[in-house]
C-alpha cells in the first residue's frame, strides 16, 4: 500500500481474451491491456484453440501491462482472477497465471466472478451507484439488481445468450468474430421487418428458437441487411420487455446495461427509452470497459480483497458454470 491507497494485478481469461490490469482503490486504472483470439470466418471459439492462445500471449500481455504500470510489480498489494464462468481450459490459463504471481509475489489471491466483475466496472466508470442492471454479453443474459448481499435475478435467459444468437447467426452468414459490429451495420441499411419468433416467458426469454428461424429465412435466400435488422428488433425487444417488467417491480432510479453487447447502439436506445418512461437514469458502459477486461476483475478483486476475500492458492479451483445469484458480496 502506497500512501493509503492499494493497488491490485487482474487476469481475465474466461473465454477469447486474455486480459492483465492494475487498478487502484481510488479507482485509478493504471493500465489495462488485452489481446483476443480471433477464430477462423464462420467458425466459434474453440475452448482449447483459445487456451493455447492466451497461454502464448500471457507473458507479453503481462509484460505490456507493467511497461505501462510504470512501477515494480512487487508493489501490488493483491493478485485478482477470473474464477468462472466461462470456458474451462481458458479459466485455468488465467487462474495459473494468477496463482504463480500470488505465489511469487507473496500476495493475497482473490477469486472474481466474471459476471459481478462487469458490473463493478460498469459502476465505477459511469458513476451508477444502485441500478437495475441488464447484463448482455456471449456468456451472460441477466437482468439483476443488488440486495442483501446478493446480486438477484429478475430475469434470464432460457437457452442461449444474447451474444451467442448474435455470433451463432453471424457465424452462419459467413461474418468474422465477433460478430456483432457487423450485425449492426447491416441492419442500418435495413429497415424491412422481417416476422420472426418472440418469445418472452414469464420475466424470462429464450433465443434458440429465434436463431432456428434465422437460419432457415438465410437459406432460403433472405436479404441480410433484413435479417440483421430484423434479428435485432425482435431480440432486443423481448429483453426490454423482460426489463421494463424488472425496473417497475424493483422500483430502481438507475439503469446500467453491461456486458459486450451492451456497445449496439440500437439496444442503448431501446433501453434508454424504458428508463426514461420510468424516470430513471439510463448508464451504458462505454465501449472500451464493456468487452472482457483484465480492470474489470482488477477493480472487483480490489474491493472484495479490501474485505477480506481470499483463496488458497491449492483451493482455488476454477468454476466454469459459477451463478451470479450464488455468491455472497461481504
Amino acid at each position: 500500500m502506497k500512501d493509503g491507497i492499494s493497488t491490485c494485478i487482474g487476469i481475465e481469461s474466461t473465454a477469447h481474451t486474455f486480459g492483465v490490469s492494475v487498478v487502484s482503490s481510488s479507482g485509478k486504472i493504471f493500465c489495462d491491456v488485452k489481446k483476443t483470439y480471433k477464430p477462423p470466418p464462420g467458425k466459434g471459439i474453440h475452448p482449447r484453440e483459445a487456451a493455447q492462445h492466451h497461454g502464448l500471449h500471457a507473458g507479453e500481455i503481462l509484460s505490456s501491462a507493467m511497461e505501462e504500470y510504470g512501477e515494480k510489480l512487487d508493489l501490488v498489494d493483491a493478485v485478482a482472477f477470473s474464477m468462472g464462468p466461462g470456458l474451462g481450459p481458458c479459466l485455468r490459463t488465467g487462474a495459473t497465471v494468477a496463482r504463480t504471481l500470488a505465489h511469487r509475489l507473496e500476495k493475497p489471491l482473490t477469486p472474481v466472478h466474471h459476471a459481478i466483475a462487469h458490473l463493478e466496472i460498469g459502476k465505477l466508470v459511469t458513476g451508477a451507484v444502485d441500478p437495475l442492471a441488464i447484463l448482455v454479453s456471449g456468456g451472460h443474459t441477466n437482468i439483476t439488481a443488488f440486495s442483501d448481499h446478493f446480486w438477484r435475478i429478475y430475469g434470464e435467459t432460457e437457452d442461449i445468450t444474447l451474444g451467442n444468437l448474435i455470433d451463432g447467426f453471424a457465424r452462419q452468414a459467413g461474418m468474422s468474430s465477433p460478430g456483432g459490429p457487423m450485425i449492426e451495420e447491416f441492419a442500418k441499411k435495413s429497415k424491412n421487418y422481417i416476422d420472426l419468433p418472440y418469445v418472452v416467458k414469464g420475466n424470462d426469454v429464450s433465443y434458440s428458437g429465434l436463431l432456428t428461424a434465422l437460419s432457415g429465412k438465410l437459406a432460403e435466400g433472405e436479404e441480410l441487411a433484413d435479417l440483421c435488422y430484423s434479428l435485432q428488433e425482435v431480440a432486443f425487444a423481448m429483453l426490454t420487455e423482460a426489463a421494463e417488467r424488472a425496473l417497475a417491480h424493483t422500483e430502481k432510479k438507475e439503469v446500467l446495461l453491461a456486458g459486450g453487447v451492451a456497445a449496439n447502439l440500437r439496444l442503448q436506445e431501446m433501453v434508454k427509452q424504458i428508463s426514461e418512461d420510468h424516470e430513471a437514469q439510463f448508464f451504458a458502459v462505454p465501449l472500451r470497459f464493456s468487452g472482457d477486461c483484465g480492470a474489470q476483475i482488477a477493480w472487483t478483486g480490489l474491493q472484495l480483497n479490501a474485505r477480506g476475500v481470499e483463496i488458497e492458492i491449492e483451493k482455488s479451483f476454477v468454476k466454469p458454470r459459477w451463478r451470479m445469484d450464488s455468491v455472497y458480496i461481504p
